[in-house]
């Protein structure tokens, strides 16, 4: 019986190993990503509640418009593909400090639209075909419609949709690895289990009571 006594305590020596490894990584998970993704957690904590309350944080909008001419040569060729395209934009870009990326360059008979799009921001161009000319109008929003539309990675460009897939892996595994935590602290692990329980009951109450 004493080899078989032996090799059960090993067992569970190894066992209680395992569990304090697991144990220890995840609280140094648990921190670290916790402090590495505190600001964008913070930044998109905040930004839900000014998306939640846009009567609370309300910006006025400013509103500017312009004329100008390109030369003529840039766009008078029957073919499409002959247009300097390039060169115009950045014409724009240059003589009226547009900002954003481009987002529409749309060719009709008689004339060309080109619009500039960011996150509170927008530009559109109207040039007639015939003569060159073109009206601008600009349209800018304040800090609180661009943090906003930072949240919802309207006209943001793929890096920042990458940052945004990011912080939501973030807050998963902060989560999941908090979760996991609660089944080594003994003292407060039903008492925890139990809250996350009830907050995930009532957050399913409010959706089904009030939630049209």
């Amino acid at each position: 019986m004493e080899p078989l006594i032996s090799d059960n305590n090993k067992k569970g020596q190894l066992n209680g190993k395992i569990r304090k490894e697991i144990a220890a990584w995840t609280r140094w998970l648990n921190i670290y990503l916790s402090m590495f993704s505190f600001a964008l957690l913070f930044f998109f904590a905040i930004t839900g509640l000014t998306l939640n309350h846009t009567e609370w944080f309300a910006d006025q909008q400013k509103s500017r418009s312009e004329k100008g001419e390109i030369p003529l040569n840039w766009i008078s060729s029957p073919d499409t593909n002959q247009l300097k395209k390039l060169e115009i934009v950045e014409f724009l870009r240059k003589k009226h400090g547009l900002k954003g990326a481009l987002s529409d360059f749309i060719i009709d008979e008689n004339q060309l639209t080109v619009a500039f799009s960011g996150p509170a921001y927008g530009a559109d161009v109207f040039i007639e075909r015939e003569n060159g000319k073109y009206d601008l109008s600009v349209t800018e929003s304040g800090f609180f419609a661009l943090i906003n539309d930072l949240h919802k990675g309207r006209d943001t460009g793929k890096p920042w949709a990458i940052l945004i897939d990011i912080s939501a892996i973030l807050m998963m595994l902060v989560s999941l690895t908090g979760l996991v935590m609660m089944f080594y602290l003994k003292k407060k692990r039903l008492a925890g289990f139990v809250i996350a329980i009830i907050g995930l009951v009532l957050t399913y109450l409010f959706y089904a009571i009030w939630v049209p």
